[in-house]
C-alpha cells in the first residue's frame, strides 16, 4: 500500500522534537521544555473577544482572506512596531489570515517552489521549515551557520555559494529558532541585495521579532525596514508566541498585494479560511495586547538571566547568551549523541530538551530549551539537569 504514495508523503521525516515529546508526555511531575511555547494561557481579553462573537452567531463562512477588521488591525499593528512601510501606513490588503503559521510557511513554499526546485536554509533551522519544502517536491539546501566562540554567526558568502541555477528562495529566521541568531541590519541588508541579484525570493520568519533582549532595541531588525515595493518577500507570521495562543491555530502572510489572487486561491484549496470568532481574537490580540507582550518579553528576560546563570554553574554546558527568541542552544562536554541524550533526560532527570539533531546541519552536538517558562519552573528543571550531569 505504501508503495503507491507519492514520493514527498513517503520522505516527509519523523520529528525530533516530537520523538522526545512522546516519549515523556503524561510522565508525573516532567518539567516539558521541548516545544516552542511558553506555559502562560491565552489572556482572557481574547478569550472573551471570540466568545461574544460566537454569541453573537459568527460561525459562518468568512472572506478567505480574513474578515476587513482583522487585515486593517493587522496593519494598524505593523504601523505601531515598524512606523509604516514605504513611508505611508501599512495596507491592509497586504495582509492573509492563515489556518496557523505553519500554514503561511505553506502557502509562502507552495508560490516559489516545487518539483526540481531548491530552497537555501540556514542551519541550525526550525524542522519544520525543510520539511515544508520536501512535502512540496523541492529541496531544502542547508547551509549551516559559522560558530565564533559558540555564538552562530550567518555569513552571506555561505549563502551565495550555495546558490545554483535550481534555487528560487532564501529562507531567513530573525530571530532565530533555535539558536536566537538575530540578523542585523547590514546582514539583513546582505541578503536583500543577494536575493535581487539572483531573483529570489525571501521568505522572512520574524515571528520572534518582538523577543529581542538589546536594551536599547526592543523590536528586532526587520526586512520591513528595507525593502522596496517592487522586493520579492514574503513575510510568514503566527499569533502563537506573542499572545500565548498556540492552541489556537492561527497566523497570517504579508505578501505584495499583486500575489493576492493567487494566495486566495491557495487558501480556497486548502483551509478556506480562518474561523470568524478566531479573528475576532486575533483583532483583540493586536489592539489590546501590548500589555500582555511587554510582560511576556520581560518574564522572558528574567528566566533568561536566571537559565545562564544556572547553566554556568553546572560547569558542562557551553552556550552564548541569545540576543533574541526564547530559547538557549548548549552543548554539554561530553555528550555528543543528544538524541540520545534527550531520550535519557526524559528517563532519568525527567526533564523535556529537544535534541539538536531535530534542527539540521550545524546543530547535531547541542541541545533546546525553551525558557519561556515561571523562573520557578525552570529553576527545577536546570537543578534537575545539573544534578543529573553531576552523576
Amino acid at each position: 500500500m505504501l508503495s503507491t504514495l507519492r514520493r514527498e508523503a513517503l520522505d516527509a521525516p519523523p520529528s525530533g522534537i516530537l520523538e522526545v515529546f512522546r516519549r515523556g508526555h503524561g510522565r508525573p511531575g516532567l518539567i516539558p521544555m521541548w516545544a516552542g511555547e511558553g506555559d502562560l494561557p491565552t489572556p482572557q481579553f481574547i478569550c472573551d473577544a471570540a466568545t461574544r462573537a460566537l454569541a453573537a452567531g459568527e460561525t459562518f463562512y468568512t472572506d478567505n482572506a480574513g474578515i476587513p477588521a482583522l487585515r486593517e488591525a493587522l496593519a494598524r499593528y505593523h504601523d505601531r512596531v515598524y512606523g509604516g512601510l514605504f513611508g505611508a501606513p501599512f495596507d491592509p490588503a497586504r495582509f492573509i489570515a492563515t489556518s496557523s503559521g505553519m500554514h503561511a510557511i505553506l502557502l509562502a513554499v507552495t508560490m516559489v517552489a516545487g518539483a526540481g526546485d531548491e530552497v537555501i536554509v540556514p542551519t541550525p533551522a526550525w524542522p519544520n521549515f525543510p520539511a515544508a519544502v520536501g512535502v512540496r517536491g523541492a529541496r531544502a539546501v542547508e547551509v549551516p551557520m559559522r560558530e565564533d566562540g559558540g555564538a552562530f554567526v550567518l555569513d552571506v558568502a555561505d549563502i551565495e555559494a550555495a546558490i545554483t541555477p535550481a534555487t528560487r528562495a532564501i529562507f531567513v529566521n530573525s530571530p532565530s529558532n533555535p539558536t536566537g541568531w538575530t540578523g542585523d541590519a547590514a546582514t539583513l541588508r546582505a541578503l536583500l541585495d543577494l536575493a535581487r541579484r539572483h531573483g529570489l525570493w525571501i521568505i522572512a520568519d520574524e515571528i520572534y521579532g518582538r523577543f529581542h533582549f538589546a536594551a536599547d532595541r526592543p523590536v528586532a531588525p526587520s526586512f520591513h525596514a528595507i525593502i522596496e515595493p517592487e522586493d520579492k518577500v514574503i513575510f510568514v507570521n503566527t499569533f502563537s508566541k506573542n499572545w500565548a495562543m498556540t492552541g489556537w491555530r492561527i497566523g497570517w502572510l504579508e505578501i505584495p498585494p499583486s500575489l493576492t489572487g493567487t494566495v486566495l486561491n491557495l487558501v480556497q484549496y486548502s483551509s478556506s479560511g480562518v474561523a470568524q470568532f478566531m479573528q475576532r481574537a486575533a483583532i483583540a490580540a493586536l489592539d489590546e495586547g501590548e500589555g500582555f507582550i511587554a510582560h511576556q518579553v520581560g518574564r522572558a528576560r528574567r528566566s533568561l538571566d536566571a537559565a545562564c546563570e544556572a547553566l554556568e554553574a553546572s560547569g558542562r554546558v557551553r552556550f552564548v547568551r541569545p540576543p533574541g527568541a526564547f530559547y538557549m542552544f548548549f552543548r554539554i562536554d561530553g555528550e555528543a549523541d543528544t538524541r540520545a541524550l534527550c531520550l535519557r533526560l526524559v528517563e532519568e532527570a525527567n526533564i523535556g530538551l529537544a535534541p539538536g539533531t531535530a534542527f539540521g546541519a550545524g546543530g547535531e552536538r547541542h541541545v533546546r530549551l525553551c525558557f519561556a517558562r515561571s523562573e520557578k519552573s525552570l529553576s527545577a528543571a536546570i537543578e534537575r539537569l545539573n544534578g543529573w550531569l553531576a552523576k
